[in-house]
């Protein structure tokens, strides 16, 4: 067996036949797809059957052979080089088989580099929604985004962007996630060669892994070291956005937005400096805010001003001209989350304001976020995706100005533990008229609560005590949310907000109440 290194795409002939092990997993799945759209023939295999393979869809339309259920000699044969999956160990059965040159993972993404611009996305909240509006802009006029079209995948962190970016479409337009870990956010930047990007906000969460709100932030940060030098969209009322912009010494075009609102509360914040700094809050973490170390509100390039909620609609201020823009979501975050949008699609896309607004005022948003599901004996049921605590007090918040009274089921585990739990809950309190605690995180603070002050009795309607335990922010089951969204049904409010990963996973048992 020959290692391979210091190879260019151009060192392989069109007739080089690449042998990819595990087609069924995600990373497998992409190299796959990367090497038969760049003209290179390709043989695949999985030890699951067609039947259990979770991304076979995603294969369909590409013309290879595929071995399911087993690997026989003949797939070896038949390579000339041999991709095996990053997690396959290499004292294991299967590769003591590999008999030609290997190809490891780090190999496929240094040698098959990008041949589009790629545009960037990342925020603590409203990277799908931005991300998904922006490719529907470039999608309607005729721009072709890359997709990874991994049925159920979001596909915003470990090499998922990575890959996706060398995938056919005209340009590549990413979500950069991260799950708490340094070095993801920064490793997706560097390997798809993004020429520009958005941030959206910046807000406490996956601080049970990394331990403090800074080094959460200095996480998202990597994304503005990765991009020094080019282009930064940001979203210029989150003070942690400017100050590690001004802490990294960022050398960049840098374009800020944001929206002309009346703050309707004061949050604190950990500026860089290190010193507490006070924010007039628009939306949770982001408004009008100064700190003596001279982190303020700067004068901002974009600014969203006579926000009507109710017609969904506000004035535009750019630096030519002042648009009149019309949305099909809700929402003073969605105000933000479009103005971020328009500016990418103007500046990334190079397309004018009337096509942007073409598209804005039809987009209907996201699957999971403010969805609504059913209307059950006269009561209308959401779901939202919100899982953390600034998200979770942005969209409560949202929902109470646009609706007023509803009922609130949780089915959130937050990424920032028992910290994380009991200020979701908290705003839970703050926006909800009745309380339906359904994942066990939730129910925990619930007893905690009822203990405390008994009048909560009459707010809090603890149902049963889960024994799921939680796997990221699923905090709950699916018979744990059919019992939340029972319990709801029978009180007396119209309508019921559904929070958390498990209320949109398993949000089809709705429609069987």
């Amino acid at each position: 067996m020959k290692e391979v290194e210091n190879m260019n795409e151009s060192d392989f002939k069109k007739d080089t036949t690449f042998g990819v092990i595990g087609v069924c997993g995600a990373n497998g799945n992409l190299i796959a797809r990367i090497l038969k759209e760049r003209g290179f023939n390709v043989i695949g295999t999985d030890l699951s059957q067609k039947s259990e393979c979770r991304f076979a869809s995603a294969l369909e339309g590409y013309d290879f052979d595929v071995f399911y259920g087993r690997t026989p000699d003949a797939f070896f044969n038949r390579c000339d080089y041999i991709i095996p999956p990053a997690s396959l160990p290499k004292d294991s059965e299967m590769y003591k088989r590999i008999n030609k040159p290997v190809l490891e993972l780090s190999d496929v993404i240094e040698i098959f580099q990008p041949e589009k611009e790629v545009f960037g996305i990342t925020g603590t909240n409203g990277k799908t929604t931005s991300t998904t509006l922006l490719k529907r802009i470039a999608k309607d006029n005729g721009i072709k985004p890359c997709e990874h079209n991994l049925e159920g995948m979001q596909g915003n962190a470990e090499f998922i962007p990575i890959l996706q970016s060398r995938l056919d479409g005209d340009v590549g337009i990413l979500e950069v996630g991260t799950f708490g870990v340094p070095g993801t956010v920064g490793r997706i930047a560097k390997n798809t060669n993004m020429s520009g990007g958005l941030i959206t906000n910046i807000t406490p969460d996956h601080l049970n892994d990394l331990g403090s709100f800074m080094d959460y932030a200095n996480v998202k940060g990597e994304f503005i070291k990765e991009l020094n030098h080019k282009k930064l969209i940001v979203n210029g009322h989150d003070p942690t956005i400017m100050g590690l912009l001004r802490e990294l010494n960022y050398d960049g075009e840098v374009i800020t937005f944001g929206v002309d609102e009346t703050p309707d509360s004061i949050g604190i914040k950990e500026c860089v400096c290190g010193n507490e700094i006070t924010v007039k809050e628009i939306i949770s973490g982001c408004g009008y805010y100064f700190c003596k170390c001279g982190i303020t509100t700067p004068q901002v390039d974009y600014i969203a001003t006579n926000v009507d909620l109710s017609n969904r609609t506000f004035d535009l201020h750019t630096p030519e001209e002042k648009l009149e823009v019309k949305m099909a979501i809700d929402g003073i975050h969605n105000v933000y989350n479009v103005t971020g949008v328009i500016i990418a699609a103007h500046e990334f896309l190079k397309l004018p304001y009337d096509k942007i607004l073409e598209s804005i005022s039809t987009f209907t948003g996201v699957e999971g976020r403010m969805e609504k599901v059913d209307k059950i004996n006269g009561k209308t049921v959401f779901v939202d995706y919100a899982h953390n605590p600034a998200g979770v007090q942005t969209v409560l918040k949202e929902f109470q100005k646009l609706f007023g009274d509803f009922t609130t089921v949780i089915t959130v585990s937050s990424e920032s533990g028992e910290v994380g739990d009991l200020e979701i809950f908290n705003s839970v309190l703050k926006f909800s008229k009745f309380i339906v605690p359904a994942s066990r995180a939730s129910q925990k603070i619930a007893l905690e609560k009822l203990k405390e002050n008994s009048r909560l009795n009459d707010r809090i309607f603890l149902n049963h005590i889960s024994e799921f335990e939680k796997e990221g922010t699923l905090g709950a089951n699916e018979k744990d949310v059919q019992e939340g969204i029972k319990k709801a049904l029978n009180l007396d409010c119209e309508m019921i907000v559904a929070i958390g990963e498990a209320a949109t996973k398993f949000k089809s048992i709705i429609h069987e109440l």
